[in-house]
């Protein structure tokens, strides 16, 4: 019987909805060493229409990774300088300094709502934010690390494709863990695409964590200001909300 293989050190996950993107993402990380027994590459393709949002999909790529650290990336993100070997010396440097960590990335949000960030992007390139790395309250979503001994999933209740970055966060912070913001530079070729969906996302975010944390709590994202209400007035203070945004968001797109 042959021995089984080794647990590769990372697994690539992702969502594809256009293959060709994906294929460039792919080629950038083996040109910068995940490759062989360094790493292997998922994903689910949504190329034909959203089969998986990122909440259920994510869940099934974690499932069926066997790496120790688990990259859940955007199709449109590209490796520069830095690679597997850069990767895997701030991985390990961060375990040294925090063991209790959970889930890592290269943009995110301090508790104290400072950015903390190494990213080039179409807002500007090498974007250098904060002091890194740093431990953060949530996490963007173009590029994110899971620990893969941790068992860390999304929320089963949530749906979308908002978020999730900062769902992590949340979930590992229930459990006592950690959720870090490391200097890890990449290009991500897309500056985000706030919609219609993005709001109504938001607010049902909102209630879903302050109904489970039983408090309400404020949350800054890289994109958004997130208010988790807990009661029963969470429901109608969460529509006003989301009405008003919608209505700004409206507005300044005119304005544009």
């Amino acid at each position: 019987m042959a021995p089984a293989p080794s647990a590769p050190a990372f697994s690539v996950c992702t969502l594809v909805t256009d293959r060709a993107q994906h294929a460039a993402m792919r080629a950038s990380f083996e040109a910068r060493g995940f490759t062989g027994d360094t790493a292997e590459f998922l994903h689910l393709d949504n190329s034909a229409g959203n089969a998986w949002d990122a909440y259920a999909g994510l869940a099934r790529l974690l499932d069926l990774a066997r790496g120790r650290h688990v990259i859940l990336c955007h199709q449109d993100v590209r490796l520069l300088e830095a690679g597997a070997t850069e990767l895997s010396a701030r991985l390990d440097a961060l375990t040294a300094r925090d063991p209790d960590w959970a889930v890592a990335g290269n943009a995110g949000i301090t508790e104290e709502g400072q950015h903390a960030m190494r990213i080039t992007d179409p807002h500007g390139p090498d974007q250098r934010r904060g002091t890194l790395p740093a431990r953060v309250g949530s996490l963007d979503e173009n590029f994110l690390v899971v620990r893969a001994e941790t068992g860390l999933r999304p929320s089963t209740a949530l749906r979308g494709f908002h978020f999730y970055g900062t769902d992590l966060c949340l979930r590992a912070r229930q459990r006592g863990l950690t959720a870090w913001a490391i200097d890890f530079h990449l290009h991500h070729l897309s500056a985000g695409n706030i919609k219609a969906d993005f709001f109504r996302e938001q607010a049902r975010f909102e209630r879903h964590w302050g109904a489970t944390l039983g408090r309400s709590l404020r949350v800054k994202t890289t994109c958004a200001k997130l208010i988790l209400r807990a009661g029963i007035g969470s429901s109608i203070i969460g529509g006003w909300c989301l009405a008003s945004r919608r209505f700004r968001h409206a507005r300044n797109a005119w304005r544009l």
